[in-house]
């Protein structure tokens, strides 16, 4: 939304406000667009059709340049037990959506997928045209699922559909279920923090900050009607360094309260992005280290603020 304003666009934002976390916590994150004369929120459920009367009145008779589809219900190890609330929520969803650009003659139709979708496939890092996606999670099945949706729907009604594999994002305004948030949180608290395996998987984060950039970039890409897209940072960091790093910025010692490795989590995440440096110009610059201090400060303000 910031670069959207900032860029001069008109955003319509739609949000149910799922109580998968406080509400309080992305309010907080829209307070300064509230009144912006840029942007309009609607609470509402997208999977409800009653939600499209709303949009139609709202869009009115005004062109609706694109849609950017962030929505969803998040979450791997959740998804294993309410595979039909993700069904509904990720796939019903992305398909009202679709009904809602072909209706409205909307050409430009940007997707967050998922490195989930890849699952268990040891072949890293990962590339688009490896059609080999094993996913392990009904949230990761979803995400496929909306895929091949736009894929219909780029066929049927030249709608272009791009779906965006986003790596593990980090950075200000993070949901606080994710382990960056929640450690950094313990961490500084003083409290143990719960670790899965022995620390030696592996994630692509990826800096807020750079996955916006390939977003925009998305908007006006041009060159196709169709295609996937990884948006990570192109290398793979341990479970025990990304705590070393939080250690190293919140200067605290970690007390680590291990556990199993949870079903559905994969080992590593590893994205090629050689195909969005070249279709979108796409170039993530924030260094694993870089983000985690901006992530830092983002939640020391909200300490002092009182959030």
């Amino acid at each position: 939304m910031d670069r959207l304003t900032i860029d001069g666009h008109q955003v319509i934002g739609v949000d149910n406000f799922d109580p998968f976390y406080n509400r309080s916590l992305k309010t907080a994150n829209i307070t300064a667009y509230v009144d912006h004369s840029g942007f309009e929120l609607l609470d509402a459920d997208l999977a409800d059709s009653e939600t499209y009367q709303k949009l139609d009145f709202l869009v009115g008779n005004e062109p609706v340049d694109a849609i950017i589809h962030l929505a969803a219900k998040v979450g791997v190890r959740p998804s294993i037990e309410d595979p039909d609330g993700y069904q509904r929520a990720n796939v019903i969803v992305t398909q009202n959506l679709l009904e809602f650009a072909k209706d409205n003659d909307i050409k430009q139709f940007v997707f967050a997928s998922s490195s989930s979708v890849y699952g268990v496939n040891p072949n890293v890092p990962w590339r688009e045209d490896d059609h080999v996606l094993q996913p392990i999670s009904p949230y990761a099945s979803t995400k496929v699922s909306c895929e091949l949706l736009g894929h219909v729907y780029s066929h049927l009604y030249s709608i272009r559909f791009l779906g965006l594999r986003f790596f593990t994002v980090y950075g200000p305004r993070q949901r606080p279920d994710l382990a960056i948030n929640k450690f950094m949180r313990l961490i500084e608290a003083g409290e143990s923090i719960p670790v899965f395996g022995d620390g030696s998987t592996r994630r692509d984060y990826t800096f807020i900050a750079d996955t916006v950039d390939g977003i925009i970039r998305s908007l006006y890409y041009t060159g196709s009607n169709y295609e996937v897209i990884n948006l990570g940072n192109d290398q793979s960091i341990t479970l025990a360094d990304m705590v070393d790093t939080i250690e190293t910025v919140v200067g605290k010692k970690a007390c680590i309260d291990r556990h199993s490795e949870q079903p559905g989590d994969v080992s590593l995440t590893w994205a090629d992005i050689r195909k969005a440096r070249e279709l979108l110009g796409y170039d993530p610059k924030t260094k694993f280290a870089d983000g985690m201090a901006a992530f830092y400060n983002w939640y020391q303000k909200g300490l002092e603020d009182g959030d």
